[in-house]
């Protein structure tokens, strides 16, 4: 087995907060050319470049549902796939199984309030109830400065012909949008509190699995998440936008840095695997920190495992879900 402390977790979910925090601290790589914007344009922020490095940048930010949303899906694409949640749409409040008894969960419009995704990730069902998210997420920042990160790209929408124009007249469907460039890496926390250490997998998995991010037209957005440690405090730990400046110190002092080529990927994992304890000592916080060989064992696991292995593994989240369901969600309801 993985040298996950699963004694660490609660046995149970508590109704209410109990300290019990879990980061998954990694790097965010965009492998394609990826769109994370509002409005028509890219989201960015202006902050200072790093905590040594002197000056003001503006970085390229992810802000946090679109990071979980993605993850979210993923986890509820699985959840159907192997039998644990139905594939029917909802069509009345009051139906909430199908025929085969499996829980009709439909994403922002009913959610079934029992499941490892309504658990862990929350829901809201106007007056019917709520529960709070257990995953908790920050924006995330761009580790190079917008101007290295983006390029706009022209989009167009040939005739049937492929080309631009038909019986003489020009097509005007034409457009130019700001992208952000292939190998852009945004340094990322994702914090669980609270959950049981089958529902912390599920998470993780999520993580693990999940390949796009941002405005999805077609295959864009391809992004993929290099785990460098998994944390256990008791409360949380240092921002992202922190993790940001203090590794682009890092890079710069390693002459690292060289715009407008991207950064390579493995001397920043390199770089933040040797920080990220660096900054927990600051913190104060680190009660386990699962890094080099034993973190690499624990991500194996969770990649190599087969369907049985998976099914078991959703089982287990799915029973401590709906046990907290039963005990606090439930009897609530019925009171």
């Amino acid at each position: 087995m993985a040298p996950l402390n699963t004694q660490w977790f609660p046995q149970e979910i508590p109704p209410k907060p109990n300290g019990y925090y879990a980061h998954i601290v990694m790097l965010r790589v965009t492998n394609s050319y990826a769109l994370f914007q509002t409005d028509g344009e890219l989201n960015t922020a202006r902050v200072r470049a790093g905590e040594q490095t002197p000056g003001f940048v503006s970085r390229i930010e992810i802000f946090k549902r679109k990071q979980t949303t993605p993850e979210r899906l993923v986890g509820r694409e699985l959840l159907r796939r192997y039998g644990f949640l139905s594939v029917e749409p909802s069509v009345s409040r009051n139906t909430t199984t199908d025929a085969q008894n499996l829980p009709i969960c439909d994403y922002n419009v009913a959610f079934c309030m029992t499941c490892p995704d309504c658990i862990t990730y929350g829901f809201a069902i106007g007056d019917a109830g709520s529960e709070k998210s257990k995953v908790i997420t920050d924006t995330a920042y761009s580790l190079t400065p917008y101007e290295d990160s983006h390029e706009t790209r022209t989009l167009n929408a040939p005739f049937e012909s492929g080309t631009m124009s038909r019986q003489g007249e020009v097509t005007s469907r034409i457009n130019e949008q700001d992208h952000v460039k292939p190998g852009v890496i945004f340094p990322a926390i994702l914090t669980v509190r609270d959950v049981t250490a089958n529902l912390f997998r599920y998470v993780l998995n999520n993580v693990l699995r999940t390949r796009h991010y941002g405005a999805q037209t077609t295959r864009t957005g391809a992004m993929m998440n290099h785990v460098v440690a998994v944390v256990l405090t008791d409360r949380e730990i240092f921002s992202n936008l922190r993790f940001t400046q203090r590794l682009y110190d890092t890079l710069q002092t390693q002459d690292a840095i060289h715009p407008p080529d991207p950064l390579d990927v493995p001397t920043a994992l390199a770089s933040a695997r040797a920080l990220v304890p660096e900054l927990l000592r600051e913190d104060g916080v680190a009660e386990q920190i699962l890094e080099g060989a034993e973190l690499e064992t624990l991500l194996e696991e969770m990649r190599a495992a087969n369907g049985d292995e998976v099914r078991q593994r959703l089982r287990a989240a799915f029973d401590d879900s709906r046990a907290y369901y039963e005990r606090w969600i439930a009897r609530a309801r019925r009171r």
